[in-house]
């Protein structure tokens, strides 16, 4: 089940919706979770800067520093064996490790429905949410202006 998805793979979609929740979605998404693994850390939650980058132009021109943000990471072990990652922005430790925990159960062939269909989904769902409340802020702010043109020749 680890096909493309819209140019994506399965883990990918995975780990960016986990990423874009808000922590405490990701946190009621774990509560949940009917059957919750044993893990352990392989890299517990640590805070740091990653250097973001731009490119002038938007998509092709030339490549630049833009700032730094600070980041979580986390890396845990699933009593099974399987490894995941987690990687968010800010200071969100338990973000980061449930984000771990979670990757790590898409990649077991067994959950990886179950994962998406009971995190991933509701995730998306949720940020989409967000992005439309947020579309409809900006638009009701919008201010068009025209230029009236003089009949004078």
């Amino acid at each position: 089940m680890n096909e493309p998805v819209s140019g994506r793979t399965l883990r990918q979609r995975i780990m960016s919706a986990l990423a874009r929740a808000l922590p405490e979605e990701v946190e009621r998404a774990w509560e949940r979770l009917p059957d919750k693994p044993g893990y352990g850390f392989l890299r517990a939650p640590q805070t740091g800067l990653a250097m973001i980058r731009g490119s002038a132009g938007g998509t092709q021109g030339e490549i630049f520093n833009l700032g730094e943000m600070t980041m979580t990471r986390a890396s845990v072990t699933l009593d099974s064996g399987t490894v995941g990652h987690g990687y968010v922005a800010g200071r969100a430790c338990r973000h980061a490790e449930l984000c771990a925990v979670f990757d790590a159960l898409g990649q077991e062939g067994e959950r990886e429905k179950e994962i998406l269909d009971q995190v991933v989904r509701p995730l998306e769902e949720a940020a989409s949410e967000r992005r439309a409340v947020l579309h409809r802020q900006s638009a009701a702010t919008k201010v068009d202006f025209f230029t009236m043109v003089r009949g004078d020749d």
